[in-house]
């Protein structure tokens, strides 16, 4: 899938998925169930939390 394939299915921009992948943007709750959902997996699958 490509960036802006997953920014579409998600209603988001290509830059907030770029910023997502370098680790310099954290999704809303509702980002990540939107993005997790894309793909067909749970959150803690795509995300993890470093505390």
């Amino acid at each position: 899938m490509t960036q802006q394939a997953l920014a579409d299915a998600c209603g988001i921009t290509r830059q907030t998925v770029i910023a997502l992948e370098a680790g310099k943007y954290a999704p809303s709750l509702e980002l990540a169930f939107r993005i997790a959902r894309t793909f067909g997996v749970g959150v803690e699958d795509v995300f993890e939390w470093k505390a």
